[in-house]
């Protein structure tokens, strides 16, 4: 093997880890403003920022944030306290800590805690959102639910559209309820939470696909030729996959000696999953393209991805195609690893073989 090419290769391994590693394990802020990307954001308790703008699956603020925060996540918690405004987009948002500013989110589910206290203006979008906490502010809400604790304390007026149970002395102002808006309204939080989560995740499958373009690059071709030139049998082999190995990690956790090794292969097959989108998307794509004469794996990765993320938000139809894609996908990564497997056995068998194929020339 030519050196120059062996240490690009090597090179582009690192490269390829380090970008996926940026992006998927835990960061914690630690200068004076920060903006952070990664699985997990924290500001641990006993430090002080500036600023924080986050852009992760958690952020937690346990220490004290002096100005803003801005947070994208799945999770976004405030243990602290956040000395501006707040403004959060994800899954779920919890104040427990001190907001001193405005608070704005559109999320999931919104929860200010007992002893939560939001110092300025509430404005809210989420399927649910629980008060029993203080906000010192007008509160403006658009849930499907929308909760008022025993303790919950609104200083100003309440304008919410969606269903309010609960404690509504807990309003100092007054109540009245908005037709025009609320959740599910196609112009409020949910659609600008939807799309900025999915492009999120577009960001985040991007980097996984081109790490294993670039230190698969042959195996990927793999991937795609068994759904272009087997799509029925591929399909079956994901779909037992999908079934069969939950089934035997829950079987092999029965026993205390095979608990861990049932965590890790629940682990493993988590990351599995995630491959087998990003395969099964840079497949179909790669296949589709391949009948107008375009063999261009990048275009196919950047394609397939654009295009599985746009498909998914098609109600029912979306979440459909995507577990059809995903079967594709993860029965591909089975057949490939499968067939690695056999050859390397064979290699085994017969040290002195002929030479595997040529690995393909970038496009």
């Amino acid at each position: 093997m030519d050196i120059g090419t062996a240490r690009g290769r090597r090179t582009a391994l690192l490269l390829a880890f380090a970008l996926v590693f940026c992006v998927a394990v835990p960061g914690t802020a630690v200068a004076q403003s920060e903006s952070q990307v990664g699985g997990t954001v924290v500001v641990e308790e006993g430090e002080t920022i500036d600023e924080l703008e986050a852009f992760a699956g958690t952020v937690v603020v346990e220490g004290t944030v002096t100005g803003d925060v801005s947070a994208v996540g799945g999770d976004v918690r405030i243990d602290g306290d956040v000395g501006g405004d707040l403004e959060a987009v994800g899954g779920s948002a919890t104040v427990a800590g001190n907001v001193d500013g405005d608070l704005e989110a559109a999320t999931g589910t919104l929860s200010i805690e007992e002893d939560g206290t939001v110092g300025g203006d509430l404005s809210a979008g989420a399927g649910t959102v629980v008060i029993d906490g203080t906000v010192d502010g007008n509160a403006a809400v658009g849930a499907e639910t929308i909760r008022l604790g025993d303790d919950a304390a609104i200083a100003g007026d309440l304008r919410y559209g969606g269903t309010l149970e609960g404690n509504t002395d807990a309003v100092a102002g007054e109540i009245r309820q908005e037709t025009t808006w609320g959740w599910g309204d196609e112009t409020g939080f949910e659609t600008v939470f939807s799309w900025l989560f999915s492009a999120y995740v577009l960001a985040l499958n991007l980097v996984l696909g081109a790490a294993l373009l670039l230190v698969f690059p042959r195996f990927s071709g793999g991937v795609a030729d068994h759904v272009a030139n087997d799509p029925l049998r591929t399909g079956l082999v994901g779909l037992g996959a999908l079934v069969g190995v939950p089934v035997l990690l829950v079987a092999i956790a029965v026993t205390i000696v095979g608990l861990p090794i049932s965590f890790v292969g629940g682990f493993a097959f988590a990351l599995a999953i995630w491959i087998a989108i990003v395969y099964g998307r840079f497949a179909v794509a790669a296949w589709v393209l391949s009948l107008v004469d375009v063999h261009n794996r990048w275009v196919a990765l950047v394609v397939g991805l654009v295009a599985g993320a746009l498909v998914v938000q098609i109600p029912y139809f979306g979440s459909l195609i995507n577990l059809l894609v995903l079967l594709l996908g993860l029965g591909a990564l089975a057949r490939g690893l499968y067939a690695r497997r056999q050859s390397v056995r064979r290699r085994e068998r017969d040290p002195r073989g002929g030479v595997g194929p040529e690995e393909p020339s970038a496009d």
